[in-house]
């Protein structure tokens, strides 16, 4: 594969308070970073939703707040609108991955990007992992730490439920979007040279 040849992210997410929205768009900035790749950014409850785009990409990355233990209902929406995707496999072999925040440290955010992955895997995508080690998990650690909610299988933040999204998710969730948004784009990059 050239250096010229370009490889296009798509973020898919539904955001209630502004928070997801905020990461999304720190996720953007990453994979932004790394050379060749473009950036979509999609609503998941736009009524507009272009399907084409998504058709289209070599990623897409899922986004969504983490309401009752689970992704919010406008996200399913998306999710359920795609099985015509689905019957047609569309997506397989397209690189996914996903994000989550919360007003808890918790919040049960795991069953979300569980939830996700699972919906990629019925679409036949490849998984990215965050690829950190987990910070703030030592006597020396802090909540400035990279991956400081020590999340694996997707990106997991944290902002306070009385905080607008100039405030929160803090800037350390912001620094661990953005290096996840360029591992997703260095492995669609990868993933399409070898395709």
């Amino acid at each position: 594969m050239s250096n010229s040849h370009q490889t296009s992210v798509v973020i898919v997410y539904h955001s209630g308070y502004g928070h997801t929205e905020a990461l999304a768009k720190s996720v953007a900035k990453g994979a932004q970073a790394v050379e060749g790749t473009t950036i979509t950014l999609i609503k998941a409850d736009d009524e507009n939703k272009d399907w084409d785009v998504l058709a289209k990409a070599d990623a897409i990355v899922f986004g969504s707040p983490t309401y009752m233990g689970s992704v919010s209902a406008p996200f399913k929406g998306f999710m359920d609108e795609s099985s015509k995707v689905w019957f047609t496999q569309g997506w397989k072999d397209k690189i996914a991955a996903g994000f989550t925040v919360s007003a808890s440290q918790s919040g049960d955010k795991l069953n979300t990007l569980i939830q996700m992955a699972v919906f990629a895997g019925q679409h036949g995508m490849n998984w990215v992992s965050t690829g950190m080690a987990p910070g703030n998990n030592t006597s020396e650690g802090s909540v400035e730490d990279i991956n400081r909610l020590g999340s694996y299988i997707g990106l997991m933040a944290q902002a306070n439920g009385d905080q607008s999204p100039d405030v929160a998710p803090p800037a350390t969730d912001h620094r661990t979007a953005e290096a996840f948004g360029s591992r997703i784009a260095q492995s669609t990059r990868r993933w399409a040279s070898a395709a």
